[in-house]
């Protein structure tokens, strides 16, 4: 009953403030390939109360942005945001690997950066899953599989080590992120029970994707017991298959 209650009261705030840009984006991140017609997006607009022109100033406004590629009646992702779709679906099914204890610690040693070099590294190295555990030095468990950019490697030194003890807790608020999961089961299964419910299922979608991008992706060894992150997993998939069928049978009517 609280996790509905919650989630209602989540979902009608969201509702309210959802921009006519934010639609359009959860929209397009939503979809593989990440291609929508604009009379789709129109429709998804709509499910929010927001105006026809809205979307279409929105749409505009990206394209000359460089966030979306306009090919005559249909829009689609720029090559960043596309990006950001394969991160979004790395989250859904991440690539791990059996841990040995190692851990992998980057310490920036460049200097003289630049603003706006600084942002890029944070933000990559946030990409990449790992913690600052002070400033410029960031560390995780080398449980995961992905390729480093040049422009994170060639502002720091790479180290693999082993903490004397664990730092897990400094790095990552575990028990925040649990709980929050938890919360967008709930939401998840009451979106579900609603056959009306397309704008709450767009929404609540939209959370758990954003949501599984900030999971850390411990291996289990660091993990709490009951850690929800693989039901979590589970239960969105079982719920977008649905969702996905259900939307776009509107979105074509």
């Amino acid at each position: 009953m609280f996790a509905s209650v919650t989630y209602n009261r989540h979902a009608m705030e969201e509702r309210k403030g959802l921009s006519a840009r934010s639609a359009v984006l959860s929209a397009l991140l939503g979809s593989h390939p990440p291609r929508l017609p604009a009379r789709h997006l129109v429709r998804i607009g709509a499910l929010f109360g927001i105006a026809e022109g809205t979307v279409r100033v929105a749409l505009s406004r990206m394209v000359a942005a460089g966030d979306l590629i306009q090919e005559a009646r249909f829009y689609t992702l720029s090559e960043r945001l596309v990006e950001r779709q394969a991160r979004q679906d790395e989250s859904r099914d991440p690539h791990t690997r059996p841990w040995d204890g190692t851990w992998e610690v980057a310490v920036v040693t460049a200097e003289r950066r630049a603003p706006a070099d600084r942002a890029a590294f944070r933000h990559a190295m946030t990409t990449l899953r790992l913690a600052e555990l002070r400033e410029g030095t960031w560390l995780r468990p080398a449980n995961l599989v992905r390729e480093w950019p040049e422009s994170v490697t060639a502002q720091c030194t790479r180290i693999d080590g082993r903490p004397h003890s664990d730092p897990t807790p400094l790095l990552w608020d575990r028990d925040g992120w649990a709980a929050e999961a938890r919360r967008l089961e709930g939401a998840l299964e009451k979106a579900q029970e609603r056959a009306d419910g397309l704008a709450e299922g767009f929404l609540v979608s939209a959370a758990v994707l954003r949501h599984l991008l900030a999971d850390p992706l411990l291996p289990e060894e660091l993990l709490p017991t009951g850690w929800p992150g693989a039901e979590l997993r589970t239960r969105y998939d079982d719920f977008d298959a649905r969702y996905r069928e259900v939307l776009f049978r509107h979105l074509k009517d």
